[in-house]
């Protein structure tokens, strides 16, 4: 069964269950999927494009909930926050902050980076290798404290 097979059953089952957060989730999900397709770029939907979708998804939801929280609206993060983590079941088994540092760690011996000048050298191709695993920020995050 294809990604969009899969969100369109599980559309069906949320709506038997009459599952209103999930429902709108799923529905965002098939509205980021019929964008991909009508973009007109010849590509298919392949697991490396659905990836892209769930986590441009999974992004949008974390910027709501920041920018929700910042604005003191409680009920409105929680809605993402519930959407979010439908999203996270559609997604790649996220690494664990141990696994992230022997990765960064392992490209940063591989590229031969020593500063935070290096840090360009090893970002590119290390969410080249990490994409759909775990977040960007985390990644930056991680190779800052290890090259700082």
């Amino acid at each position: 069964m294809n990604f969009e097979q899969k969100i369109s059953e599980s559309i069906k089952k949320a709506m038997i269950a009459k599952d209103r957060l999930r429902l709108d989730a799923l529905r965002s999900l098939r509205a980021a999927i019929l964008d991909f397709q009508k973009s007109g770029s010849g590509k298919e939907l392949d697991e490396n494009e659905a990836i892209k979708i769930l986590n441009n998804a999974a992004k949008k939801r974390r910027d709501a909930i920041e920018m929700y929280q910042k604005g003191q609206r409680q009920e409105l993060a929680d809605k993402e926050k519930g959407e979010l983590e439908v999203i996270k079941e559609f997604l790649p088994k996220q690494l664990s902050d141990n696994e992230l540092r022997d990765l960064v760690k392992t490209k940063i011996d591989k590229v031969g980076a020593e500063s935070m000048a290096d840090f360009g050298k090893v970002m590119g191709p290390l969410m080249g290798e990490l994409s759909g695993k775990v977040d960007g920020k985390k990644v930056k995050a991680m190779l800052k404290e290890i090259l700082g």
